[in-house]
């Protein structure tokens, strides 16, 4: 088409353009409508845009095309999960640091000494990160609990306890034990019918100079409440800076390896020391086997049924015979 032909069309184009804006007040544009128009006509300046004949304010071309780059970017930057941005990883190495080294430091403390630094984060923040991470809050975490205090110290920790146990003749004795947690070792001390205070006192120097001899070093001494340890038997640890833990009222876990022996101790009694050792699998009798009443032989008398009198034996001096009474 020649530059004639363009210029007659143009002007044919302008002027049905200029008929229509006669009979139409506003026009309607769709959405494509307006991306088609904005992506043609942004490239050329406000006073070239001004000199055209359209249907729209060259400023309503302009706000459309600002609009569809506000609409780019936008998706764009739309995060590809829904929620708030995770937390910076070196952010949340530097706060388990804090609170691992800072046991007493809660979220918050946590939470000022990284706005010192100049890193800014919401209290909430942290105390997630915490919690995902497995760390208890401030006054838990600053506490040891009991099994960790017993897994650390376990090479410097006994166990003693008083356990009552009965013999095949029905007397009761009370057996003082003391059990090793780092090697398990249980010293069995002494036996009594009626424990004193004396006796105990002396148990408890029997059982430290076992302990030198064995070169064993003892920090804690657990036991638990029993009347039967008196202030003489707590003086002679004491004089050794051996700790006395005494367990809580009706806890027997804080003393669960002693009470494991004892029980195992109640259940399977062991064979006597000077009983030859019989096959792997043989076990030893139990109380309750050796109080069984014996078999009854054959022809016995049975309990409840009178004896008989035993036959006189004529081997013997003829009895006298009996005198009659004098007429």
């Amino acid at each position: 088409m020649s530059d004639s032909d363009k210029n007659v069309e143009i002007l044919i184009l302008r002027h049905q353009l200029a008929i229509l804006q006669r009979q139409i007040d506003k026009p309607r544009l769709t959405p494509p409508d307006r991306a088609y128009l904005a992506a043609l006509l942004h490239r050329l300046p406000r006073p070239k845009l001004r000199q055209l004949h359209l249907i729209i304010s060259p400023d309503t071309v302009l706000r459309w095309h600002r609009d569809l780059l506000r609409r780019h970017n936008a998706k764009q930057s739309r995060p590809k999960r829904a929620g708030r941005p995770p937390t910076v990883r070196s952010i949340q190495t530097l706060v388990l640091r804090l609170a691992r080294e800072n046991p007493s430091w809660g979220y918050r403390r946590i939470r000022g000494e990284l706005a010192v630094l100049g890193i800014k984060i919401a209290p909430s923040t942290i105390w997630e990160i915490l919690k995902t991470n497995g760390i208890q809050p401030a006054p838990q975490r600053d506490h040891q609990t009991w099994p960790t205090f017993l897994r650390s110290q376990a090479h410097a920790i006994i166990a003693a306890d008083f356990f009552e146990t009965r013999t095949l003749t029905g007397a009761g004795l009370y057996v003082f034990a003391v059990v090793e947690h780092a090697t398990r070792r249980v010293r069995v001390l002494g036996a009594t019918a009626h424990p004193t205070a004396a006796w105990t006192a002396q148990l408890a120097r029997n059982l430290v100079m076992d302990l030198h001899d064995a070169s064993v070093t003892v920090k804690y001494l657990i036991r638990d409440r029993d009347s039967r340890y008196t202030a003489a038997f707590d003086a002679v640890f004491e004089d050794e800076d051996i700790g006395i833990v005494k367990t809580g009222v009706r806890v027997p876990r804080m003393n669960a390896i002693m009470e494991r022996w004892v029980r195992s101790c109640r259940a399977e009694p062991r064979p006597h020391p000077d009983r030859e050792p019989g096959p792997p699998d043989a076990r030893a009798p139990r109380v309750r086997d050796l109080l069984q009443r014996a078999p009854v032989p054959p022809g016995a008398p049975r309990r409840g049924t009178p004896t008989p009198a035993p036959p006189p034996d004529h081997r013997t001096a003829p009895t006298r015979p009996p005198r009659h009474p004098q007429t």
